[in-house]
């Protein structure tokens, strides 16, 4: 029975280490993904249809699909800044770091569709809607925080699947940052919903902001905040 369990645990570590790859594939893939979801943002903005003379004033009209285009983008370019930095810490990937990946691409993806209903809803200017719109998206960006947390939470697990150069809590630490997130936009559905719409919409607007500074993880941040200028 020991002999057994002995040629049974190298066999399965064997295929375990057959089902890891490089990350190549998962960053080609992933990459495309967040140039698809960028070019599907784009699609919403169309010239509005107006007699001669009143485009000017039908284009200013418009600053509700414009302000939705502007927080989307950066939220795409930021998680993909996020993603790069991420998968630079790793060195090679398994089925699990890959559903999660996944997870990440799924959420992000979900972007063009809160973004349209939100850009609708307040250039329509109904309260009702525009509530509703308001917390779409922060659902949309509680769920993209949650699938980086756990990313985030994966790679703490699992730092055989790290660079060696990378610190053992650095991903423990990260997951502040998708924790933030959830934070965040939960408390921007209930300022949107119970006080200001215009206040959420900067609070959308503010966030990818925050994650652009952190792009490279709080080390990085906490080092530059250090670096006497």
């Amino acid at each position: 029975m020991g002999a057994e369990r002995g040629r049974a645990e190298p066999a399965q570590a064997q295929e375990e280490a057959a089902l890891r790859s490089d990350i190549g594939r998962a960053v080609g893939f992933s990459d495309a993904v967040f140039a698809i979801i960028i070019t599907v943002l784009v699609l919403e903005l169309s010239p509005p249809e107006v007699q001669p003379g009143g485009m000017a004033h039908a284009l200013a009209e418009q600053w509700p699909t414009y302000l939705a285009y502007v927080t989307s983008y950066l939220w795409v370019a930021v998680g993909w800044l996020n993603h790069k930095g991420t998968f630079h810490r790793v060195r090679c990937t398994d089925r699990g770091l890959h559903w999660w990946n996944l997870a990440v691409l799924f959420t992000t993806a979900l972007l063009p569709f809160a973004t349209v209903v939100l850009s609708r809803s307040v250039q329509a200017g109904d309260r009702a809607d525009e509530v509703l719109a308001v917390v779409l998206y922060a659902l949309v960006g509680v769920l993209l925080s949650v699938a980086w947390l756990g990313l985030y939470h994966y790679l703490s697990r699992h730092q055989d699947l790290l660079q060696q150069h990378v610190p053992a809590r650095f991903f423990g630490v990260e997951r502040g940052r998708a924790l933030f997130g959830i934070v965040a936009y939960a408390v921007a559905a209930l300022v949107g919903a119970l006080g200001s719409v215009p206040v959420a919409l900067g609070i959308f607007l503010l966030l990818p902001v925050f994650y652009a500074l952190s792009s490279n993880g709080f080390y990085d941040l906490r080092r530059r905040m250090r670096r006497p200028g």
